[in-house]
């Protein structure tokens, strides 16, 4: 008799006292047979509620017919369903877009202390290396699917990973399921489907245990970049220092430390960095990083990933996404400046104390603002900026405080953001977003 239901609890054990177990349910062998399991295994013992979820992708005429094939399936054992149809965007790569547009709904609908159980096994891992092999992928890619990882606010598992898929349809087969058979599975115009149909066969005629020995190396890579995120956080808990600016709220780093490190330890370092923040650039655009480093002291050089932009500025990198890279817009002027201000794409400012008589109004930098202090007569914006070292991509978004066309105030900054000796103070709480987190 097979194991396969004993080494899943096992696989699943951490995970006992989530709040709900949800099966991605394609229909398909895998998922067909973990369903299965899960069913037959809530009846003797206690485990989180257990539902599935289908995604219909509407990508072919056939799969119109797969929602009611999972429906009469989860009936049968008893199991909730929910089907969530969406619409796959037109791209390059069409297993991609399905991919993304089924993992968005996934996220979504994962809460906190939920579990997602999807069925990939030891030979979509092994596939998995073979494929990302040979698109020139580096430790982290060739480490293969993690058998767990955050999904939307809980955990997406994958408690098959080492169970080859023989063993999964020799289960079914034992249990009399039946499954879908996806007709797109068998087009080999797909990478994926000719590394299955054409590939894999061929390496397991001559060498039988290969799927199994791919998946081992998988593994190795995995605890290889275990280590190299190890060394990725030593080395940024020195550029993670603490400066003036905390209040931008932005994602940032100390330059010098990372510019201490060999090329590989930077790449690693800023890889690891960036990971929660973008998707990563290929060999090829890693060149953005070094033109960053090598521009000219007094230079203010860009590096544009594909979901936002690293900024070297006061010494420091800055990651920008979001309203960060939209143009602050000012709608007119402030009425009523006890009130917080909303200022497009650029959060807000508020008055403490007693604000100055009107008419105010909120404006941005434009080059030539001259500004009065107590203390120093007249002198230009631009230099009050230098002294301070306001990194260059906030200078022309720090609200500025005009009355007429005197510049009373510029928010945030000490001795520039309000009168001492009236009381009052203008701040600006900068766009709060996720900057970017995948």
């Amino acid at each position: 008799m097979s194991d396969l239901p004993s080494r899943l609890l096992l696989n699943l054990a951490a995970w006992r006292n989530a709040t709900a177990w949800r099966v991605a349910f394609s229909g398909g062998l895998d998922s067909t047979v973990l369903l299965h399991l899960l069913a037959d295994l809530v009846k003797d013992q206690s485990l989180p509620a257990l539902s599935a979820i289908h995604i219909h992708h509407g990508l072919q005429p056939a799969a119109d017919a797969w929602p009611q094939h999972c429906q009469s399936f989860c009936d049968a054992l008893g199991v909730p369903l929910q089907v969530e149809r969406v619409t796959v965007q037109p791209g390059a790569s069409l297993e991609r877009a399905a991919r993304n547009a089924r993992y968005a709904v996934f996220g979504a609908l994962t809460q906190a202390n939920d579990v997602l159980l999807t069925g990939q096994h030891r030979d979509d891992q092994a596939e998995t290396l073979l494929f990302r092999l040979l698109r020139g992928a580096g430790v982290r890619g060739l480490s293969g699917m993690p058998s767990q990882r955050a999904l939307g606010r809980g955990v997406l598992i994958r408690p098959l990973l080492d169970v080859p898929r023989a063993e999964l349809e020799a289960y079914a087969q034992a249990h009399q399921l039946h499954w879908i058979e996806d007709p797109s599975n068998q087009d080999r115009q797909f990478s994926r489907n000719y590394l299955r149909h054409q590939v894999m066969p061929l390496l397991s005629s001559r060498w039988p245990q290969a799927p199994a020995s791919m998946a081992r190396s998988a593994a190795h890579l995995r605890e290889a970049q275990g280590l190299l995120d190890e060394l990725a956080q030593i080395d940024l808990a020195q550029a993670a220092t603490p400066h003036e600016f905390q209040w931008l709220r932005l994602p940032s780093l100390a330059l010098a430390p990372l510019c201490a490190l060999t090329a590989p330890r930077q790449r690693n370092a800023l890889s690891h960095w960036l990971e929660p923040l973008t998707r990563l650039p290929d060999t090829d655009h890693w060149s953005g990083w070094a033109d960053l480093c090598n521009a000219s002291h007094d230079a203010s050089p860009v590096w544009r990933l594909a979901d936002g932009e690293l900024h070297r500025s006061a010494g420091r990198l800055w990651w920008l996404s979001g309203d960060w890279l939209r143009a602050p817009v000012i709608d007119g002027e402030w009425q009523v400046p006890t009130s917080p201000l909303s200022l497009p794409h650029n959060g807000g400012v508020m008055f403490s104390g007693q604000a100055p008589c009107g008419p105010l109004r909120i404006a941005y930098r434009q080059g030539g603002e001259v500004m009065h202090l107590a203390d120093r007569g007249h002198r230009d914006l631009k230099r009050l900026l230098n002294e301070r070292a306001v990194p260059g991509f906030v200078r022309g978004r720090l609200p500025l405080l005009f009355r007429g066309d005197e510049l009373l105030a510029v928010a945030n900054l000490p001795g520039l953001d309000g009168h001492e000796q009236d009381g009052w103070k203008m701040s600006w709480q900068p766009t709060d977003e996720d900057q970017g987190l995948r």
